[in-house]
């Protein structure tokens, strides 16, 4: 038997007989002292067990690190599978993936369960955890698979292996007397799962079609600990009490009308955040020598064929037809600022270009993808176009870079980036994607950032940079991207003027920094918890008289603040102080001002701050002059 080198570290390095397998390396090198349960070999996710066959690099996964903690959950969506099939034999099995701190698995039950189910069964994976089952892959055919899992009634996964590319190698994993069609890899054994829960159920329609038959998905999480546990449950709580669609119907901001699936209401206090947010981009964006434009929401059919989303987006985008010619309403707003470019000529000296849009798009989902404003099919993109010359791309790149880091700074988000490259179906050479990867890389590295690599992510027309920000749960979400595009200049004809007198066609930026508006506000309601910092605030302050004889006053006091500009209510109910100020508090107005003999007198207002508590007295002015200072800062 033929010796192998495996490199470990980048200080250890080792010969093995082939054939050695991950896990008896790792005992040779037992590294941090944390458990391990997985493997990267040469870059691709492996169980402890596989055998190693030439020479690789090894690096041992714990759940510390995204791909362990992948590997971790999705072992943990096997035993929820395991244990449905015991407590329901004729249950019918879909698919089980982990997905960002937790896992599901889609099931066809004879009879549907009810959420009062999951105890019985996370109670039967605990058992199943318990008996420390070994987990196994073994390969099969194609035949061998098919014969199998018709056998066993389980319909969809022929379905799955009859959609299997014909090289594909097909593996199962065995855990007792259960056995699942999968990939892996998985942990050595069901008892290294130490902390389970189910957390929901909810319908899914099979492979996200709805055409196709409606499954029961069974949501859950899993950690090493009990502890570690304990903290994310405390987490889903604290985002319940913070869901944008709950907080969204108490404070008014938005509504989802059944005639409009998909399509959100805004409501008068959601349109002031909406303007405050739409105030602030304008004001950065003017600064940055960006010009506003406004192209139309139904486009030709031959713009879509000529931009490449016919071929590439045809089915998430909306049709209509107007004088026997097929229009599409547009799901981006790419082609209009093309056709505002090429409405006239241009040197070389108007470059940089930047064209800035708060375009709606229209955009198919799914029925069964669509949550609240996080997804759904009518939303507006603060989009921007950025055409230059190739000299100038990487300080254009660096400076959309700045601005988001700008505007996030102002909302208190941390972010991480991400570099995504080629996607498998792409428009335009390898050639000019390696370029344009290249230049993305040296900009990041240059401004010395952190980044990651996300292979085959990039948009169908060149490779961007990802902003995930992180919000005060520590959640994250993907909202700006920069975009660097080569191919749609050329797509559209698209040139300058040189120095030296010819035509030459333009490199071109796509960016957006809050991303969808409607889903960046979602994610702000969670993130304050619909306690908005004052600029964004619906209501500013809400003046309290203490009784009907200081009503006067408190009109005095609310006629002021509204000269001012600021947006301000006068509560005159015939209610306890108390209550009106209950009520305040749970409408999350950032002021309350209390009026009685002493403010009138004095020309004071008494200040209580929704998370300060009483402030004192105060004189009128300096309050207004404070809040004013407030707003502007965007504190």
């Amino acid at each position: 038997m033929s010796d192998i080198k495996v490199k470990i570290s980048d200080n250890i390095e080792a010969t093995y007989p082939s054939g050695t397998t991950c896990l008896e390396v790792y005992r040779d090198h037992p590294g941090s002292g944390e458990q391990v349960f997985a493997a990267i070999v040469n870059d691709r996710d492996c169980d402890l067990h596989s055998p190693l066959t030439g020479d690789c690099t090894i690096t041992f996964l714990d759940f510390n690190t995204p791909r362990g903690a992948r590997i971790y959950r999705h072992s943990a969506s096997h035993i929820l599978a395991q244990a449905v099939k015991r407590l329901y034999p004729t249950a019918k099995l879909g698919i089980g993936p982990a997905i960002e701190n937790g896992f599901y698995y889609d099931f066809e039950f004879e009879q549907p369960i009810s959420a009062a189910d999951l105890d019985r069964i996370e109670q039967e994976m605990k058992k199943i955890i318990k008996e420390k089952l070994p987990i196994k892959r073994r390969e099969m055919s194609r035949a061998e698979a098919l014969e199998f899992f018709a056998g066993k009634g389980e319909t969809y996964k022929v379905e799955l292996i009859n959609d299997l590319p014909e090289e594909s190698v097909i593996s199962v994993y065995e855990q007792g007397d259960f056995i699942d069609l999968c990939a892996g890899p998985h942990l050595p054994h069901t008892g290294m799962v130490k902390a389970i829960k189910l957390t929901g159920l909810a319908g899914a329609y099979w492979r996200g079609d709805e055409k196709n038959p409606m499954l029961q998905r069974i949501y859950g999480t899993a950690f090493p600990s009990r502890e570690q546990l304990q903290q994310h449950l405390d987490l889903l709580e604290e985002a319940k009490k913070r869901d944008h669609r709950k907080l969204g119907r108490d404070l008014e901001l938005f509504s989802l009308q059944d005639e409009g699936p998909g399509f959100p209401f805004l409501h008068h206090n959601g349109m002031i955040i909406w303007q405050e947010l739409t105030d602030f981009w304008r004001q950065e964006h003017r600064r940055a020598g960006y010009e506003e434009i406004k192209t139309p929401i139904i486009l030709n059919r031959q713009l879509w064929e000529q931009s490449g989303h016919w071929d590439h987006y045809r089915n998430n985008m909306y049709f209509t037809r107007i004088d026997e010619q097929d229009y599409a309403v547009k799901p981006m707003n790419c082609p209009g600022a093309m056709l505002v470019f090429r409405s006239r000529m241009h040197s070389y000296r108007d470059l940089p270009r930047r064209i800035a849009e708060m375009g709606l798009v229209h955009r198919h989902e799914l029925s069964g993808t669509l949550h609240g404003l996080m997804r759904v099919r009518s939303f507006t993109q603060d989009d921007a176009h950025i055409f230059m010359l190739p000299e100038q791309i990487e300080a254009e790149v660096a400076g959309v870079i700045d601005m988001v880091d700008r505007f996030y700074r102002v909302f208190g988000f941390n972010y991480r980036l991400e570099l995504s490259t080629r996607p498998e179906k792409a428009m335009g050479s390898a050639e000019m994607w390696d370029k344009a990867t290249a230049i993305l890389e040296k900009v990041l590295q240059d401004k010395g950032l952190d980044y990651k690599i996300n292979p085959g992510d990039g948009a169908f027309y060149g490779p961007k940079i990802d902003f995930h920000l992180q919000d005060c749960l520590g959640r994250s979400w993907q909202c700006s991207t920069i975009q660097l595009d080569f191919q749609m200049p050329e797509k559209f004809d698209l040139t300058y003027i040189g120095e030296d007198g010819r035509k030459h066609r333009p490199v071109m930026i796509h960016r957006v920094i809050y991303g969808a508006m409607e889903r960046f506000m979602a994610l702000l309601i969670e993130h304050y918890g619909g306690a908005f910092p004052a600029w964004l605030a619906p209501v500013q302050a809400v003046v309290i008289p203490l009784t009907e004889r200081h009503h006067a006053y408190g009109k005095k006091v609310l006629s002021a603040l509204q000269e001012a500009s600021f947006r301000v209510r006068l509560d005159d109910r015939s209610e306890k102080v108390g209550y009106k100020i209950r009520e305040a508090q749970l409408k999350k107005i950032p002021y309350m001002l209390v009026v009685g003999d002493r403010e009138e007198k004095e020309n004071l207002v008494s200040v209580r701050h929704r998370e300060r508590g009483d402030q004192g007295g105060t004189a009128l002015n300096a309050f207004m002059e404070m809040l004013r200072q407030e707003i502007d800062l965007k504190k």
